[in-house]
């Protein structure tokens, strides 16, 4: 089978496409025939430090039918439309765990459902599991033109929630407005307290959705109101640390978590899906909701399709189309 390959180098790893072995079914797994697996940064991440160990399959996730059940799985079928969170998603065939294998409804294209076992299972957890966001609330999402940010988006207005979402670029957020977006804040983290209060108004902001990083942390906090949630999932700046007044901390009675899949064991994850498909999969299979996709790239171009994302030209999901 083709599949795209992260092979390390003295500089970093770098893609390459190959024929290699299909994968080998084993107890609790499953066979997908891959029609399309999302692109999340956090591999790019990965890609970049590669300078020693193993090639391996890139994908975090894959969409596309069963072809081969391994022993002890129940309640999937051969030609079954799935999809889940996987190891090597970028190619033609990957295993999944049968535990956090969910259906893909038909409601959604390929493309679409390579979109949701990541970022939409991971954007739940924090609005609905860690931090129920309410209808009628009013929640900040910061870098809304991302993977993240348009799933923050989407299920923020499917809940009933005011959305402010924050670009530098003018471009993308007139594309967010479009899909629901109910203000549109351009700004970086330079001057996003005060942006964010002026577009908030007398409502304020009851929760964030931070996807820049320790860098927007101040400023988010200043911006909230008393008894907000600040949610991190994304680091796009690279930031990971900050210092923060932890008076305000006080004074606001703020509530700051964060939400991650990487140091989840699998029945973990398991759980994770069960918990979204139990909330939404309704609303996935009757198109109340949708991800947004940007655009699908082919196999072959793994290498383009990294730069597009890394150049942030992107609005929503980019996914390859195996």
């Amino acid at each position: 089978m083709k599949a795209a390959i992260m092979v390390p180098g003295p500089a970093g790893g770098a893609w390459e496409v190959r024929d290699v072995q299909r994968p080998v079914v084993g107890p609790g797994q499953v066979l997908v025939r891959v029609r399309a697996s999302s692109i999340n940064r956090a591999e790019f991440r990965r890609l970049h430090g590669m300078r020693s160990g193993e090639a391996r399959t890139g994908g975090g996730d894959a969409a596309g039918e069963v072809v081969e059940i391994g022993a002890g799985v129940t309640g999937v079928k051969e030609g079954d439309r799935v999809m889940s969170r996987c190891a090597g998603g970028f190619a033609e065939f990957a295993l999944v765990d049968a535990r956090e294998i969910m259906p893909a409804p038909a409601a959604l294209d390929w493309a679409e459902a390579a979109s949701v076992p990541v970022v939409f299972v991971v954007v739940h957890d924090g609005l609905f599991a860690s931090s129920r966001l309410l209808a009628g609330e009013t929640l900040l999402v910061t870098a809304a033109p991302s993977g993240v940010g348009t799933a923050a988006l989407v299920l923020g207005k499917f809940i009933g929630a005011r959305v402010i979402g924050t670009s530098r670029s003018a471009e993308k957020l007139a594309k967010l407005a479009a899909r629901g977006l109910d203000v549109a804040v351009r700004t970086g983290v330079e001057g996003m307290a005060e942006a964010v209060k002026a577009a908030a108004g007398p409502a304020g902001i009851d929760m964030v959705v931070d996807n820049i990083g320790a860098d927007a942390l101040a400023p988010c906090m200043e911006a909230m109101n008393v008894g907000g949630r600040f949610c991190t999932i994304g680091r796009m700046s690279g930031v990971h640390t900050a210092e923060f007044d932890i008076d305000r901390l006080a004074e606001k009675r703020l509530h700051l978590y964060g939400v991650s899949n990487r140091l989840r064991n699998a029945a973990q994850r398991a759980e994770s899906a069960r918990r979204f498909m139990d909330d939404l999969f309704a609303a996935l299979s009757d198109g109340r909701i949708r991800p947004i996709v940007d655009r699908a790239f082919p196999l072959d171009a793994i290498a383009s399709a990294q730069d597009y994302v890394e150049a942030d030209r992107h609005v929503g999901k980019v996914v390859i189309a195996v």
